[in-house]
């Protein structure tokens, strides 16, 4: 007979001792016990020295445990989420996060097991309105959406796109409640596994199959479909982007529109595909979706999104305000605009403005409606100025953008269009790159080579920031509150200097006075400003990146500074910058009157508004200053370059952007006018000239070397004044009147 063992060892373990035989979930390696306590050590030890921007919140320690921190949050706005870092979950327990990514269905549940008990522990006396949800995100499983195989399905991934698409709200049922048609007798079943188990016999009066299912009395929970189209970055040379099905449900609803750029993570699932809904029999083709745990919505690389409010450190507004006190930080955050393309510099003053934006205003009561706050800039110039360039830094530059270009878009590519649902067969408006673009800004390449039509889509959008559509039965009104930053070459592919302003552009004055800056980008062919430029191209290639000039603010400090700006100041007018706008506006209208020039409309007023107060914003001011109207209509003079314009012919002098002779030259030319005229006057016995004739006289009797050009500009000066007329190729006829 077998001694004994010692009384120690007949004693059952406890539940919770590591000696305990471990019960696992069948079909897996996860032991409910082991998963609460690993995750209960890990909310009360882990501490989160670098926490990401949307990770932060108001009163955190670093140096403290975080997720404690996150679960006394709780309490406080009693709002019942924990959204947990993969990443966090990684560095503490290998083991955990493999079980966590592999069987989530099952892990996830056991966590919030583990949470409510240490909430409740914790603060016995709150009342959430349901139990606390843990929502993991940032999982490392990050498959590219191409990348999704088989061997995914059931786990935790995470996947990043852009919303293409997000259905109505779905209600889905959660808990049936049956009726027996014969007792009425009630029974109530809940949801497993996406299917109801109708129960077959009635407990009450034994009755088979006869219960009916009771609409009113079942209780219902969220659920929407949303459409994930992959991000351009991830996609192969030469392949349409894929998209990706998600199912929302509960709280998450409605947390993303369309145009969000979004990082998504959730579990993949594969259903049988039904021919039929009426009927039981199934495919053995799947389809595959993703049921979302959590949505983020940051991305490093561009701005903070304008939609959620961002909580700033003391420190980083003390070094943001200790920025804005420094008397050239316009032109530096300018210089932080693409720092890749040479001078510019108004250009990207110009974009830097419209990133700051004008003050949103309701004039509604006053009949007016919604006064524009956008700013939409033109950009016409020679071929190889950096354009498109600076099109694309926007683009990546800003959460919400489109890009497009002239030729590739519709009209009804722009706005949107009416399709078959392929779920529902029903007729559906599905929007485009304005809609999409709401709150950001639209950038369209090519501008000159779009369609009159597709243009004409364009001239609501940058007035009323609105699209009106009435397709296929369905009458609606969408908001489009987008700027636009488009690019164009002049009529003829390069800028032609014997024509004027108006004749290069050839875009119609109704959509040219919508765009509040429009900058011709010449190339002057000088020297010097070429021999920079290739230096300055040439720089790019062999120098380090690294190693960029200091006084270039980072990426981060911009996207800061102007989250702070747009989220705290909204400067208002004073009257001495009021008086100045109006003496500006009437000046330009002056400008606008000459020949060949875009002329001003009231709408340049208000661009002159806008301008000013983005130029306020950006110095963290709470009123707009004369220095910003100043700002402002310089920046409007420059970008038409109305300095270098000729006011009696129109042209641009491209000249006298690098050599800056223009008011001598212009007096010269004046002189020699006055000097023709003087001499035809002596001749007014003769109504009509030789042309030839009268420039040998003029060349002979004159001090100075008279060229054939300033003969022509003289005769054309003169023309414009009515003084006289060209009667055929060789003759000039004299206006006796004016002569007198």
């Amino acid at each position: 007979m077998a001694a004994l063992p010692p009384s120690s060892e007949i004693v059952p373990p406890s539940e919770n001792s590591e000696s305990a035989p471990t019960m696992v979930i069948w079909g897996t390696d996860v032991s409910v016990n082991q998963c609460k306590s690993k995750f209960k050590k890990f909310i009360t030890t882990f501490v989160d020295t670098d926490a990401a921007d949307d990770e932060k919140f108001i009163g955190m320690d670093k140096d403290a445990p975080f997720y404690l921190q996150r679960l006394e949050e709780i309490n406080t706005l009693e709002e019942p989420f924990l959204p947990v870092n993969c990443g966090h979950v990684q560095q503490f327990d290998e083991d955990l996060y493999r079980q966590l990514v592999c069987y989530p269905q099952e892990v996830i549940p056991t966590l919030d097991m583990a949470v409510n008990e240490m909430f409740f522990a914790k603060f016995p006396d709150t009342d959430l309105r349901h139990q606390i949800q843990v929502r993991p995100f940032n999982a490392d499983k990050t498959a590219n959406m191409r990348a999704l195989d088989p061997q995914d399905i059931d786990q935790l991934i995470t996947v990043t796109g852009m919303v293409i698409r997000a259905s109505n709200l779905i209600p889905e049922l959660a808990e049936a409640h049956f009726q027996c048609s014969v007792c009425h007798n009630t029974a109530e079943v809940e949801i497993e596994r996406g299917r109801i188990a109708e129960p077959t016999l009635c407990s009450h009066c034994n009755t088979n199959h006869s219960f009916a299912l009771v609409h009113n009395r079942s209780k219902f929970t969220d659920k929407q479909a949303v459409k994930l189209q992959e991000s351009p970055d991830d996609m192969p040379a030469g392949q349409t982007p894929h998209t990706v099905v998600l199912y929302v449900h509960g709280e998450l609803v409605d947390s993303v529109q369309p145009g969000d750029r979004v990082a998504v993570t959730g579990v993949y699932r594969a259903v049988p595909h039904r021919s039929n809904p009426k009927m039981k029999t199934v495919h053995s083709v799947y389809k595959t979706h993703i049921d979302v745990v959590h949505f983020r919505k940051t991305d490093s690389n561009r701005l903070h999104t304008m939609d959620t409010d961002q909580i700033f450190e003391e420190e980083q507004i003390a070094m943001l305000n200790g920025l804005s006190k420094k008397p050239d930080i316009y032109d530096r955050l300018a210089r932080a605009i693409a720092p890749s393309i040479y001078e510019n510099d108004d250009v990207k003053k110009g974009i830097l403005l419209q990133l700051f934006g004008g003050n949103r205003k309701d004039f509604s009561k006053t009949g007016r409606g919604q006064f524009r706050s956008e700013l939409n800039i033109l950009l016409c110039g020679d071929p190889g100025t950096s354009k498109s360039q600076l099109l694309q830094y926007v683009y990546h530059l800003i959460p919400r953008s489109q890009y497009t270009s002239g030729k590739g878009s519709s009209a009804v590519g722009l706005t949107a269009y009416v399709t078959k649902d392929p779920e529902t067969r029903q007729l559906v408006l599905q929007t485009g790159a304005l809609v999409l673009a709401d709150n950001g800004v639209c950038c369209i390449d090519e501008f000159d080579k779009m369609n009159e039509s597709t243009r004409s889509v364009l001239h609501e959008v940058m007035e009323q920031q609105t699209l009106s559509i009435a397709k296929a039965g369905i009458i609606c009104q969408l908001n489009a509150r987008t700027s636009i930053l488009a690019a164009a070459n002049p009529i003829h592919s390069k800028w032609d200097p014997r024509g004027t302003v108006m004749e290069n552009i050839q875009l119609p004055p109704t959509l040219m006075s919508r765009f509040d800056l429009v900058f011709l980008i010449l190339d002057p062919q000088d020297e010097q400003y070429d021999k920079k430029l290739a230096r300055h191209l040439v720089s790019l290639y062999y120098r380090d990146q690294s190693q960029q000039d200091e006084d270039i603010y980072s990426m981060d400090v911009l996207r800061d500074y102007i989250k702070y700006a747009k989220q705290s100041y909204s400067p208002v007018l004073s009257d001495a910058a009021g008086q100045q706008l109006i003496e500006n506006y009437v000046e330009m209208r002056k400008i606008g009157a000459g020949r060949g020039q875009i002329t001003a409309y009231p709408r340049q007023l208000e661009s002159l508004i806008r301008l000013s107060e983005a130029h306020a914003r950006m110095r963290f001011c709470k009123t707009v200053e004369l220095i910003d109207v100043e700002e402002a209509a310089r920046l409007h003079r420059e970008a038409l370059k109305q300095s270098a314009t000729d006011p009696l012919t129109g042209r641009i002098d491209v000249s006298i952007l690098t050599t800056g002779q223009s008011s001598a030259g212009r007096k010269k030319r004046a002189e020699v006018a006055t000097a023709l005229k003087e001499m035809l006057k002596k001749k007014n016995k003769t109504p009509t000239v030789s042309y030839d004739k009268l420039f040998a006289d003029f060349r002979n009797n004159s001090d100075i070397q008279i060229t054939r050009d300033m003969y022509e500009d003289a005769l054309r000066d003169l023309q414009d004044e009515n003084f006289l007329a060209m009667a055929g190729r060789n003759t000039i006829r004299i206006n006796q009147i004016a002569a007198q």
